[in-house]
């Protein structure tokens, strides 16, 4: 059980990590940024996280389209719920950002629109789960809604922003904030500590959706 479970305890210790250093270490002092900067060890790795999980709900969704296995499409629909929940947390964790670097919870600058959008799009997904009772059907049309969604993320979130002004990080071809505005333990508590707890704890809460979602599906089998 040890060894099924010890990515669990290394999640555990890594956010864990990652609070403390977090607030505790100095950080560089940058106009705008100033203390705030504290938050690049959880902002942007939910959107890390996001990604991840969005890319095995795609995955999965295409393998359901290959082998019409429920299971699969099950694994889809739960790393598909996570992955927005990570996103939501991404958003309201920006907000907060926002509000103290450029003095509004939300602007109509392109990266958060963008974003919104893509969010919106996978909430689609799930509506239209929802709208649909044929097991089969459901399964079928969620799939391919789901390679459509995911698709739509990169011009809506990754392109589009980068092609015009903005004032998120990203703008000029940086995914998550200047390296001149972060030194290199920032870096390092980021990759090394951050990123891979938030990814583990996107794993482990989509584990235990699976395992609930899984009873219900072998009652209904």
């Amino acid at each position: 059980m040890l060894r099924q479970n010890w990515w669990k305890g290394l999640c555990i210790v890594l956010l864990t990590s990652t609070v403390i250093t977090g607030l505790l270490i100095p950080v560089p002092a940058r106009p705008n940024l100033n203390e705030s900067i504290r938050n690049y060890f959880f902002h942007p790795p939910l959107w890390i996280v996001m990604m991840v999980q969005f890319t095995v709900s795609v995955v999965y969704s295409i393998k359901y389209l290959r082998s019409s296995s429920l299971r699969h499409d099950l694994v889809a629909r739960e790393f598909a719920i996570t992955g927005l929940f990570f996103g939501l947390l991404g958003i309201c964790t920006g907000m907060f950002w926002a509000n103290f670097t450029w003095g509004a919870f939300w602007t109509g600058d392109p990266k958060l629109t963008g974003t919104a959008i893509g969010l919106l799009i996978y909430s689609a997904y799930l509506v239209l789960r929802g709208s649909l009772t044929d097991i089969d059907k459901r399964a079928r049309m969620a799939a391919v809604y789901n390679i459509f969604a995911y698709a739509m993320l990169f011009p809506t979130i990754f392109i589009i922003p980068r092609m015009v002004e903005s004032l998120h990080p990203g703008g000029t071809g940086n995914p998550v904030i200047s390296p001149k505005d972060v030194d290199p333990r920032m870096f390092l508590i980021f990759w090394t500590l951050a990123a891979p707890g938030w990814i583990l704890l996107g794993l482990w809460i989509t584990s235990l959706r699976i395992r609930i979602a899984k009873i219900y599906l072998n009652d209904i089998q």
